[in-house]
């Protein structure tokens, strides 16, 4: 399994926010780009990056902290929020990006999320960000009535890198992974999945890394930045 420590960037700095609502913020680093170089040079293979402001704007915002993670870093990253068309994702793709995240357009225009998939193998995964089950949209602001395990299913032959499946209610909080849905939507489908929402503790990394489904990874965010896991704990935890 592979640690993803998550930047969020909300306003050019990096932050975390509590069950997604944009006036409970954290701010953790006014220079993300220092922070990402933080987690690399700890050992982190990976970097999982979220536009905040572009989730609810609908295109990227936070583009300056992200280009500049992309040219100070040497590790591969992954990025969601505001990426709805297939301009932006090229544009991404090209400047460096190793994986976009598709999120709200899966729900609203599949057929692009299957396009991306089709013209970029291995770079697009889809976010399924569910409440109570039900995935939620632009930013976690607007709810469905779509089914998250359905909505996994319906991209198994679209060649998608990975699902990355956050339970809104665990994100921020500091309260554990939903352990039981995750390893179900992994059982449910043969794409990838990467655990995110509540990872808090290095009983929580091991409680993913042992479950009953062949998880990808876990994102954690607030736990690292608060010190609650210890970065070199879990790394080891997930590689042994």
């Amino acid at each position: 399994m592979i640690l993803y420590p998550a930047i969020d960037l909300k306003d050019g700095r990096a932050v975390r926010l509590v069950h997604g609502e944009m006036e409970r913020e954290t701010v953790f680093n006014e220079n993300p780009a220092a922070q990402a170089l933080e987690f690399v040079n700890a050992g982190c293979e990976w970097l999982h990056l979220v536009d905040l402001n572009g989730a609810f704007a609908g295109e990227p915002v936070n583009a300056a902290p992200v280009e500049a993670i992309l040219e100070q870093t040497k590790v591969p990253a992954q990025l969601g929020g505001g990426i709805r068309d297939m301009a932006t994702i090229e544009r991404w793709i090209d400047k460096g990006l190793a994986r976009v995240i598709l999120g709200t357009v899966a729900v609203e225009n599949p057929d692009l999320v299957r396009e991306a998939a089709r013209e970029f193998p291995g770079k697009v995964a889809v976010g399924i960000d569910a409440r109570h089950g039900k995935v939620a949209t632009k930013g976690w602001a607007e709810e469905t009535d779509v089914d998250a395990t359905d909505l996994a299913r319906s991209f198994e032959d679209a060649g998608v890198a990975a699902i990355i499946y956050t339970d809104i209610m665990r994100d921020g909080a500091m309260q554990g992974p939903n352990v039981d849905a995750t390893a179900a939507l992994a059982n449910a489908v043969s794409i990838p999945v990467i655990a995110s929402g509540g990872v808090s503790s290095l009983y929580d990394i091991i409680a993913l890394r042992d479950c009953d489904a062949p998880l990808n990874g876990a994102i954690s965010g607030r736990a690292l930045y608060d010190g609650a896991l210890d970065l070199q704990e879990a790394l080891n935890a997930l590689r042994n």
